[in-house]
């Protein structure tokens, strides 16, 4: 050590004068070779900036080394003593460690390695999601280089949208002058329905007043003339002078099968004929006039619905996700009532909407459709949503203020028209009620002329007797009216519910008014032809079932008639009409009836009817 000392004070003087930092060497907690590393570094870095002034580095180190060499032969010793103190330290047995055994050390080991796995799997998914992220970016970039397509794609629906917004303004634009001359049209049609109801509904009245005056009169006395008012007399000339008409009429055309009171009486005066032309061919030039400033791509029913027909097979996928074939029926719906503004369903010689422009087109439409996806047949209820959203209210509103039940024509008319509607209706809610609608007014306006139209008056024995007398004329062209409104009802039978049509037809018609004037009527061929004509008119599917041996219970009222008539005709000389009797009883299922009246009047020939059966 005191060597060491010895050399420490002489080191100081061999160092050069210009060195003002003194190196320590003085043991410290490093280790030796990290200190001379240290100093090495530090005194390399100061001689890299003193440079200039130190020439000879390489000798100063020499020295230092030699220097560091003989303090560690001197502190080996403190150093072994200092390493086995702070060994001792700290590894101090004294110190108590917790238990081990196997099974703690495999229970850190599974959750160890459930941990690895876990973020092995982490690890997976992220893989995974990268994996997905380079394809779709791949998928990316090849879209992007096909842009040319892309650019086509983008024009082909802006070009679309544009069509579309175009459209729509105009039709915004044109559905007021639609609508008014719907209202036109509308309004001419109601006038002249109205025209003909209370004329009608007029000269019933006066006539039947004039009759009731005239049978006052023959009880009171039998000597002088009746007068009637200017007003009655003029009005029973004009319908003396219109059923003269048609019975010439009838005559030229050899129909002499005819009954009075089965015509319509539905002619116009020349006057009103000119004025009801005039005005309807006013309407019809307002209506050419409302899209004579459209191009045909935007009032075109055929043109517009190529341009979807386009998006379909271009971008199916696209033009099914807008769900398109909602849209067309509203589209198309101010354009299909233009071309329903001169359609009238109560004549005969009206168009079919089969043949209509609009419906071929629709028709194409959906025919063009591809059949090889379920997704497609959204396409094809686009009729049946054009039915219900636009023809049936059309055709309702006909029915309500237009037809009159008791014209034949117009009721075969309408019902021709309505079968083919239904039958297009499919089973969605919104065309269900429709429909439903649409046959309740049906309903709704039979029960009206039940109500309104049908006055069968009775009048005594002797007034009616004689067939050529006033009464007896104007009673049976009142029955033949009646009857007429009872077939009328039953052509509904394919439509209409079957106890709707027994409700209307057999309780409110036939059992309240018609029998009434048959238990009256004197039995006789004629009573035996009306009978004939009522069974006529009942539909064949009420009696068509053989396995039904009991008639109608609406129709009790009517089969007493029947036997009722046979008493009284099997003791007259009107025997051949008994058969017919029989005929009528077993066709409406009065089976039994007829085989009691058989076997009380011994009517043995007559078996074989009822065998036929």
């Amino acid at each position: 050590m005191t060597g060491m000392k010895e050399n420490s004070d002489e080191d100081p003087e061999s160092e050069p004068d210009d060195h003002e930092k003194r190196i320590p060497f003085t043991p410290k907690p490093q280790t030796l070779r990290q200190r001379m590393a240290e100093e090495t570094t530090t005194r390399n870095e100061e001689t890299s900036e003193e440079s200039q002034e130190d020439e000879n580095p390489d000798i100063w180190e020499q020295q230092q080394m030699r220097k560091a060499v003989k303090i560690t032969e001197g502190g080996n010793i403190d150093l072994a003593h200092s390493s086995e103190f702070q060994t001792v330290k700290k590894f101090d047995t004294s110190i108590l460690f917790p238990p081990v055994n196997l099974e703690i050390i495999k229970k850190q080991l599974n959750t160890r390695l459930t941990l690895l796995q876990d973020t092995h799997r982490s690890h997976l998914r992220e893989y995974e999601k990268y994996i997905q992220d380079v394809k779709s970016s791949k998928s990316t970039i090849q879209n992007l280089e096909n842009s040319t397509s892309q650019a086509l794609n983008f024009k082909f629906y802006k070009s679309m949208k544009i069509y579309v917004e175009n459209l729509i303004d105009c039709l915004n634009e044109k559905i007021i002058n639609i609508q008014e001359i719907e209202s036109s049209m509308h309004a001419l049609l109601l006038k002249q329905a109205m025209a003909f109801m209370k004329r009608r509904q007029d000269e019933l009245k006066h006539e039947s007043t004039y009759l009731q005056q005239l049978s006052c009169k023959a009880e009171t006395s039998t000597s002088g003339s009746l007068t009637t008012d200017e007003k009655t007399q003029w009005i029973l000339q004009e319908i003396e002078s219109r059923r003269a008409q048609r019975r010439q009429a009838r005559a030229l055309s050899g129909n002499c099968d005819h009954q009075e009171g089965i015509s319509s009486d539905d002619e116009l005066s020349s006057a009103d004929m000119i004025d009801f032309q005039k005005s309807h061919g006013d309407i019809l030039q307002d209506l050419k006039k409302i899209f004579e400033d459209v191009q045909d791509d935007f009032c075109k029913i055929q043109n517009i619905l190529l341009k979807f027909q386009q998006w379909r097979e271009k971008f199916p996928d696209s033009y099914y996700e807008a769900f398109i074939s909602l849209c067309i029926p509203k589209l198309l719906n101010p354009l299909i009532r233009v071309q329903l503004i001169d359609w009238n369903p109560l004549k005969f010689d009206s168009i079919g909407l089969k043949q209509m422009p609009w419906f071929i087109s629709v028709e194409e439409f959906m025919d063009s459709s591809m059949e090889d996806s379920n997704r497609h047949s959204s396409d094809k209820k686009i009729l049946s949503a054009i039915i219900n959203k636009t023809i049936i209210p059309r055709l309702t509103d006909f029915v309500e203020f237009i037809w009159d039940p008791l014209s034949t024509s117009q009721t075969r008319s309408l019902i021709t028209h309505c079968r083919m509607i239904l039958e297009h209706s499919t089973c969605e809610n919104e065309v269900s009620k429709g429909k439903q609608d649409l046959l309740s007014s049906i309903v709704l306006r039979m029960k009206k002329a039940i109500e309104d139209d049908i006055f069968i008056p009775l009048y005594p024995k002797s007034a009616v007797e004689n067939k050529t007398s006033p009464h007896s004329k104007f009673q049976e062209r009142q029955f033949w009216s009646g009857l007429k409104l009872f077939g009328n009802i039953l052509l509904w039978n394919e439509l209409l519910p079957d106890d709707t049509l027994q409700e209307l037809g057999l309780v409110k018609l036939l059992n309240r008014y018609l029998i009434i004037v048959l238990l009256n009527a004197t039995p006789g061929p004629d009573v035996v032809k009306k009978c004939s004509q009522i069974t006529a008119y009942l539909p064949e599917k009420w009696f068509k079932n053989s396995a039904i041996r009991t008639p109608i219970p609406q129709l009790e009222n009517f089969i007493q008639f029947l036997l009722q008539s046979a008493h009284k005709l099997s003791r007259s000389e009107f025997r051949d009409e008994v058969k017919e009797i029989i005929i009528i009883m077993v066709k409406i299922k009065a089976l039994k009836q007829a085989e009691s009246f058989i076997e009380e009047h011994h009517l043995d020939h007559l078996k074989s009817v009822i065998k036929e059966v």
